[in-house]
């Protein structure tokens, strides 16, 4: 991983779930039940039609919110309060990714899907709260979704960010491709590589691939 790279980068964009907490703590797995569960209150389904619906919104719209929004007028709020109602007992502070993230020249922020109260929780819970100029959730996109390019440009307008000196950091490869289309560097965080033109670096450990960028 050549650290000139990433020797122009200003603003370092970070993803929440399974990006600054690894996959195995598993929250989405407790998010996705509560998914189901409001699903299946919302649209008077049973589970099975209420999981099938969420994997198909998840899949067609980018967010399982966004299709009860477009497809039945859900009210945003209530959904995001409900959903992201989870235990974070098991998460546990990670001071090397604290100091990588601290030690990297410029503006951090946080993006994610879900809200930006629940990613203050994340973050507390990981040891990582005061770290980011800005936490930015779903709600500050307009709703619009990863990962539909004008969640980004709506996000990166309020953050002040310019894609051409900006890095993204992502566990999903589809919400890559918008950032490498605006001209971000793009890194894929995940433990196995997906090899797609949109993702030109991955790393299954972020505090060590954070660490090898101290001298840039």
């Amino acid at each position: 991983m050549p650290a000139q790279d990433f020797a122009h980068v200003t603003d370092w964009v970070f993803d929440l779930d399974n990006t600054l907490y690894p996959p195995e703590a598993q929250l989405f797995a407790q998010i996705e039940v509560r998914m189901t569960d409001y699903v299946m209150r919302a649209l008077g389904v049973d589970r099975p039609e209420a999981d099938r619906l969420r994997r198909h919104y998840w899949q067609l719209y980018g967010t399982t919110l966004a299709g009860l929004m477009h497809e039945h007028d859900v009210d945003p709020a209530p959904y995001l309060t409900d959903v992201h109602d989870i235990s974070l007992d098991h998460l546990t502070p990670d001071l090397a990714l604290r100091d990588a993230i601290t030690a990297l020249p410029g503006r951090k922020i946080v993006y994610t899907n879900g809200c930006a109260p629940y990613a203050e929780r994340v973050l507390a819970a990981r040891g990582l709260s005061g770290l980011f100029d800005g936490i930015y959730g779903v709600e500050h996109a307009d709703f619009h979704p990863k990962p539909q390019q004008r969640a980004f440009e709506t996000v990166f307008a309020k953050a002040g960010i310019t894609p051409a000196r900006a890095a993204m950091f992502e566990d999903d490869p589809r919400n890559l491709t918008a950032p490498y289309a605006m001209g971000m560097r793009t890194v894929h965080v995940a433990p196995a590589p997906t090899r797609e033109p949109h993702i030109q670096h991955h790393t299954p450990d972020l505090p060590r691939f954070l660490a090898a960028l101290r001298h840039i």
